[in-house]
């Protein structure tokens, strides 16, 4: 980038907010998956007056805007392909409000997720919304890729919680959608539109999020299957039982044996699949849930129950489903997370499709992630440098995304299109779907320096 856009920019955030070095924009090239492009600059704003200022001077010059969180998204989404500018949301942390009153809390988009968690619960309150990354990824990037996470099988994803959006268009002016109320029909739900949009179509500087009480009681219930289909056809059983679980996940086979082997859990190793399943609410109802789903699970032929005793022995539990997605990186040196995900009643049948790609192009495909909303992660374990593995790869990524569609599912629950799905987007919306989204996407971003190149393929 010449010197002078590089000085003007300083002008705008300050001359240490800005990192022009071969070193320092290594670390703004990649996000969770293996794609990376280096930009061309990092520039880290403190204010949304910044934020506009940037953006402003950007669109004059036609240059590349790529925003970005803590990094951690799946599908390439903050990636900066194309160069140009990785405007990074970090230092825009505060958390403006948390109030009981109205049920609210307001906060910059470089808070991290968990860090909103902790806080709210402290007042005895609630925030659903609990990625895996929740340790480390920001509620600017949630709300770009409308995470979700267990949880969602409940309480719902992101936009379930946006009350009200600052957003920075690419020209730099600053809109507020939405407000401070759970009822507003005023116009068109821009709210939602913003949120999952990916930073396509304008930067969040700040966030108004729904609140809930804290349920005063968990129960965690893990139990093992002996055929990987069964626990899906156990899924099904436990939902048309009328429970709703608070989450509801699935390790397969391959996601036991790999914790077990890089941080045992006490796991049961013979298990051909495990579901992890939480109620909760007031104490009757969570442990009444907990009684009715035991009973379901005994009767579809689960070979193991168990209820945790306490709150540690939960926290185990939970450390062996958070530990699959790091101890698959075991395996080989690439991983690629999928999130294709299907109607519930569809779950069974996805299972036993993914089982038939695993075998027909011999991958190590691991299944886990969110049975209860059909929001499963085939992850796949590979080796980026062996060129043959990756073209069975890439072929059965498209049949998984095909089955999913097949099933009457989608190409993706949480993880966003990014640069990865791209390519697929149009078999999915059809033709005028996808023109429709270009629309809008040329109606807010006329010179496309949005973060170009995501979403939409060309």
């Amino acid at each position: 980038m010449q010197a002078s856009l590089l000085r003007e920019l300083a002008r705008i955030v300050g001359k240490e907010r800005v990192q022009a070095s071969p070193e320092d924009l290594l670390c703004y090239s990649y996000d969770g998956t293996f794609v990376a492009c280096r930009p061309d600059v990092m520039v880290k704003p403190v204010s949304t007056e910044q934020v506009a200022r940037v953006l402003e001077f950007a669109y004059r010059e036609g240059i590349p805007v790529h925003p970005r969180g803590a990094g951690t998204g799946l599908s390439g989404g903050s990636v900066p392909r194309g160069g140009g500018i990785a405007l990074v949301m970090t230092a825009m942390n505060n958390i403006y409000e948390i109030n009981p009153e109205d049920m609210l809390a307001v906060a910059d988009p470089g808070v991290i997720t968990a860090q909103l968690h902790r806080a709210v619960e402290e007042k005895g309150l609630f925030y659903p919304p609990d990625p895996g990354s929740a340790e480390v990824c920001t509620l600017g990037g949630n709300v770009a890729e409308c995470a979700g996470g267990p949880r969602a099988l409940k309480y719902g994803v992101t936009r379930d919680y946006i009350l009200g959006l600052e957003v920075v268009l690419a020209g730099g002016r600053v809109i507020r959608p939405g407000g401070r109320t759970v009822k507003n029909v005023t116009g068109y739900d821009l709210c939602r539109l913003f949120t999952g949009s990916e930073g396509t179509l304008g930067v969040i500087t700040k966030i108004t999020l729904r609140l809930i009480p804290k349920p005063p009681a968990v129960k965690t219930i893990l139990a093992a299957f002996k055929d990987l289909v069964q626990t899906g056809e156990a899924v099904n059983a436990i939902l048309s039982a009328g429970i709703i679980p608070r989450t509801l996940e699935i390790m397969d086979s391959i996601s036991i044996a790999i914790v077990e082997q890089f941080s045992p859990c006490g796991l049961p190793r013979e298990a051909a699949a495990v579901l992890l399943i939480e109620t909760d609410g007031d104490r009757e109802q969570a442990q009444r849930d907990a009684e009715k789903v035991v009973a379901v699970l005994e009767e579809i032929g689960a070979t193991q129950i168990r209820l945790a005793a306490d709150a540690r022995e939960a926290g185990e539990l939970w450390r062996a489903r958070r530990a699959v997605s790091p101890a698959i990186t075991r395996i080989k040196p690439t991983k690629i997370s999928e999130d294709a995900t299907v109607p519930r009643s569809q779950v069974p049948a996805m299972i036993r499709r993914l089982g038939q790609i695993r075998e027909k192009y011999q991958i190590d495909l691991v299944i886990f992630g969110h049975a209860g909303d059909g929001n499963l992660h085939p992850n796949i374990a590979c080796d980026s440098r062996d060129a043959g593995e990756m073209l069975r790869v890439e072929k059965a990524i498209a049949e998984i995304f095909q089955a999913a569609l097949e099933l009457g599912g989608t190409l993706s629950g949480e993880h966003g299109i990014g640069l990865l799905k791209a390519p697929f987007l149009m078999t999915e919306l059809g033709e005028a779907g996808y023109q429709v989204m270009r629309d809008i996407k040329r109606s807010l971003d006329p010179k496309n320096i949005l973060n170009p190149h995501k979403i939409f393929s060309g």
